[in-house]
């Protein structure tokens, strides 16, 4: 295995892990003690973007699209696996695997933490969308940053840079755009989204900092102990 390209070798890598899974945990602890200043803010952006969807139907019809279809988690879970697929019959079945344990981790970590938080969904007397299960991670903003994260490193690590930049801008609109959907729709509480998008960049950075770590490390053990049929 050849060594991954240095731009991808980040020392960043550990902290963002370390940094955005403590202020997961922290923005997890104020929800289920139920922290009025954070409760308050969630309460005054949803209801100031609950009554501009009612007003606006046509971008309330248009958020919904996008929530529903193109920022779905089965849409970007079909496309994750698209890219499994590709990465097995290309040679790289490591880099696949990586990408499946990510997949399933994520959806584990989400429907765990939704059921011990048991967060209300916010509730209103003109809704303009509905949702599942309870409230606490956003699953879709999750979702997003798990996948958009993992679709930019694939990029990143074999594509040329004129290819990584369109994937990255891609997954950064993608990314926030579905958490902005989930709150204008009023399926989310804002706290919600940024949950699920520091969980996703948790666990992002934690995978891709493992491979990483031992694709590099690799190439420097001894022939010897790689046994006669290493090569």
């Amino acid at each position: 295995m050849s060594s991954p390209p240095a731009r991808l070798r980040s020392p960043l890598l550990p902290a963002v892990a370390v940094g955005c899974g403590a202020a997961a945990v922290l923005l997890l602890v104020l929800v289920a003690a139920g922290w009025a200043p954070l409760l308050a803010f969630d309460r005054a952006v949803a209801d100031e973007l609950h009554a501009a969807a009612v007003r606006r139907s046509a971008l309330t019809e248009a958020m919904r699209v996008l929530t529903d279809w193109v920022w779905d988690p089965v849409t970007l879970r079909l496309l994750l696996a698209a890219a499994v697929v590709a990465l097995w019959r290309t040679g790289r079945p490591g880099m696949a695997g990586l990408l499946v344990a990510a997949g399933l981790v994520a959806a584990g970590v989400q429907h765990l933490l939704k059921a011990l938080v048991g967060r209300d969904r916010p509730r209103w007397p003109d809704p303009v969308d509905t949702a599942d299960f309870a409230a606490f991670p956003s699953g879709h903003a999750m979702t997003a940053a798990v996948v958009c994260g993992l679709l930019w490193w694939v990029a990143a690590r074999l594509g040329p840079r004129a290819l990584a930049r369109p994937v990255l801008v891609a997954g950064a609109v993608s990314t926030a755009g579905v958490g902005l959907t989930r709150v204008y729709l009023g399926v989310h509480w804002p706290s919600d989204v940024l949950g699920g998008w520091l969980l996703g960049a948790c666990l992002v950075a934690v995978a891709v900092g493992a491979y990483e770590r031992r694709a590099t490390a690799a190439p420097r053990r001894p022939a010897a102990l790689l046994g006669p049929g290493a090569r």
